[in-house]
């Protein structure tokens, strides 16, 4: 049983990938980092001493504080996080019982050097699932740049962005997988409810809808949003919302149906 200023790793993991999931930050110290470099879906490391005062970002946020064992420094920074009134707890076990519990963790070295990234414009399935991944289990303040198919390159290096989703790149299509696919490998976010979401990214993307009956239903909203979106970053604004359901299909409701009036068929 959790103390009252303390959540599970269960209950944590309920939280990521959601628009509920809290600040996490790691403050583990550096020889503890260097014995599982590895990090929670989301998390940032940050040294136990950066929180008095508190960073101005974390004012109005939910904050979970992971350190090594679930001791002295979670319950040390959450607890003065909550004398400046933050609303702070520390995970239960720290990133020890995190991993003991088989849950995913993130190689610090699979991280990019920034949090820009860029991609072409124009967006439809990929280009709009990938930022959803990144935003919601690599990095919350990812921000994103569209610009011409030729141009991502040049702008990838003059600006120290990450390139994705076009040729030649670390993250793009491999064989029959999509760039989708590509992040959850290479940042280790496998799971039941990703890789089922990854299926149907895979075969809208991919024009294979054999492959999942939901994709001629994803790539109809994608193609709508193009449609209604001059601009790029408001679809992805509208699409991020639309993967958020669709992980929650993934997570909870895959094997729901609907039948009204019930028994028509019969």
């Amino acid at each position: 049983m959790p103390g009252p200023t303390q959540i599970t790793p269960a209950q944590l993991m309920r939280l990521i990938g959601t628009p509920d999931a809290p600040v996490i930050l790691d403050v583990r110290i550096a020889e503890d980092l260097a014995a599982d470099p590895r990090l929670i879906p989301g998390s940032s490391a940050l040294p136990h001493t950066a929180f008095d005062p508190a960073p101005t970002q974390l004012q109005g946020q939910r904050v979970t504080v992971a350190c090594q064992r679930g001791r002295k420094l979670s319950e040390g920074v959450a607890a003065v996080l909550r004398a400046q009134g933050i609303t702070a707890e520390s995970l239960e076990g720290g990133t020890e019982a995190w991993a003991a519990g088989g849950l995913p963790m993130i190689p610090i070295a699979a991280l990019p050097p920034t949090n820009l990234w860029v991609t072409r414009h124009r967006p439809k399935v990929d280009r709009i699932a990938c930022p959803w991944l990144i935003r919601r289990f690599i990095d919350p303040a990812a921000r994103f740049l569209f610009v011409s198919p030729a141009e991502v390159p040049d702008v990838a290096l003059r600006f120290n962005a990450t390139p994705f989703d076009i040729e030649g790149v670390t993250f793009s299509h491999r064989g029959e997988g999509c760039t989708f696919d590509a992040l959850l490998d290479d940042f280790a976010l496998h799971s039941d409810a990703l890789d089922r979401l990854a299926l149907v990214i895979r075969a809208a993307d991919t024009d294979r809808h054999d492959l999942a009956p939901q994709a001629a239903g994803l790539l109809a909203l994608s193609v709508g949003l193009s449609r209604m979106f001059r601009d790029d970053l408001q679809q992805l604004d509208a699409g991020i919302a639309l993967y958020d359901a669709l992980y929650r299909w993934a997570r909870d409701g895959h094997d729901e149906g609907h039948d009204w009036p019930a028994g028509r068929n019969q």
